[in-house]
């Protein structure tokens, strides 16, 4: 029988991508996530960093389905807005409709009138693994880069039309989901999180 791990995410574009990248560290693995749970609570992200929200959601996700669980937290530090949106990544418009959008739009308007050498950006992930009643796990992944002051491309989601990894001139979101998972900070983070899920599952 496979082993089973929680991905604690609704996001169905982070949960594609979270599953796709450790089914490809673990073909032994059978990625489950909350939205095979229906009565799975609602995590709030109440925590000031990446870290501390990853873990809100893997403690209680793990509790719930008494089985491992992966959670993630993630977002884009932009440089000249003081690490903005940072933990708020996911939620920094407010929008309730076409949310991403939105966050990308309320970036680039801030980014207004900031000069090419001055856009400088990152994305953190921090991906944590919880073991009911046992170990717990955290790691990170940083992706450094820069922002454009339009967007570009049709993959990806969030914030990649807009963003550009160092030593690279096509944005995330031009990339496969193969060269991106590659660099990506959710790849990085999940590629060191594997060897715990190997050593404790």
């Amino acid at each position: 029988m496979p082993k089973q791990v929680v991905l604690a995410t609704r996001n169905a574009h982070k949960a594609e991508e979270l599953a796709r990248i450790l089914n490809d560290l673990h073909s032994d693995i059978h990625v489950l996530t909350v939205a095979d749970f229906p009565n799975a609570p609602e995590v709030d992200e109440t925590e000031k960093t990446f870290v501390g929200n990853a873990f809100l959601k893997a403690r209680a996700i793990a509790e719930f389905t008494k089985l491992p669980t992966v959670a993630d937290d993630s977002g884009l530090c932009v440089d000249a807005l003081n690490g903005e949106p940072g933990v708020f990544s996911a939620r920094y418009s407010g929008a309730t409709d076409h949310v991403d959008q939105a966050n990308l739009e309320l970036v680039l308007e801030k980014m207004q009138g900031v000069p090419e050498g001055k856009r400088g950006a990152q994305f953190v992930c921090a991906a944590v693994l919880v073991i009911p009643d046992g170990p717990e796990v955290a790691v990170e992944g940083i992706l450094e880069g820069s922002l454009l002051q339009e967007p570009s491309g049709e993959n990806g989601f969030g914030y990649d039309p807009i963003f550009v990894p160092a030593g690279f001139k096509i944005t995330t979101a031009q990339m496969s989901a193969v060269d991106k998972d590659s660099i990506s900070h959710r790849g990085q983070a999940l590629r060191q999180l594997a060897k715990s899920i190997s050593a404790l599952i």
